[in-house]
Formats: structure tokens, sequence, C-alpha cells
């Protein structure tokens, strides 16, 4: 069985000891992805204070550069979004923000309609809004 750890070029560094993802067997674990830009702490849609508490967001642009941001990585292991079996989302704001993540996830998905789980949660680690938890299967899988 492969047990392979897939770190990125061009995906955002992770915020802790852990992979982009890791592949065990046919499967691959996507961990935690936000929407941070390679290379930076830069969050794309989101203001600041001067103590970092967020003053204001935009979940559009978020959810845009997350999808880019799991594209990414899917790339760095073979995969594209007609991969992903399934996908949890986290947002930190379910009132206000899941008709807009709701429509961008379809101009992504709604193709391939991987599973999907939706969850608000009280905060994620970095000072965003969304986040998504993917797992994606190899296509040998698929045709065996």
């Amino acid at each position: 069985m492969k047990n392979t750890i897939i770190n990125s070029l061009g995906a955002p560094e992770p915020v802790g000891a852990y992979p982009h993802a890791r592949r065990v067997g046919d499967l691959l674990f996507l961990s935690g992805i936000g929407p941070r830009r390679f290379g930076s702490k830069e969050i794309p849609g989101v203001s600041l204070d001067a103590d970092g508490k967020v003053i204001s967001y935009d979940i559009a642009t978020q959810t845009h550069a997350v999808f880019e941001n799991v594209a990414t990585v899917l790339a760095s292991a073979g995969l594209g979004f007609e991969h992903l079996a399934d996908v949890t989302v986290f947002l930190t704001n379910m009132a206000s923000d899941f008709a807009t993540y709701n429509t961008i996830y379809a101009e992504y998905l709604s193709e391939h309609r991987p599973c999907r789980t939706t969850v608000e949660i009280g905060a994620l680690p970095t000072p965003i809004a969304i986040e998504l938890k993917c797992i994606a299967v190899f296509p040998d899988a698929l045709t065996s």
C-alpha cells in the first residue's frame, strides 16, 4: 500500500506540523486548506486591524482562493476536482456566508458532485472565514 506525503509547491505553507496531503493506498487526504497565498501571510479578502483582528472579510474572494489552493495541492498529486470524493467545509459564519460560498462551490464542483458536509465553527487557526478538508480518489481505483 502506498503511503506518501505530498507537499505542494505553490500552495500556502502549512501553519503546523502537517503536510498538504497524504496518499494512503488509492486515497488522497488533504489537510485543511484555507485561502492564504503561497509565500506570504496574505489572506485574500481580509482586512485586519493593528492587533491582527478581522475588521472585515469577503467570503467570495476567500472561497475562490481556497478552491485555487485545493486545485494546486490536487495537481501536485496528479489529480483534479473530478477526483474529489468528499469535501468538508468549515465556515465561521453560516448565516451570512453560506449562500455565497454555496454558489461558488457549485462553479467548481457541480459537475463532479463529491459528497459534502458544511459546518459552522467558532474560529479557525488563522483569521480566515472558510477552510476545506478534502478526500480524493486516484483514477486507478475508479476503474477497478
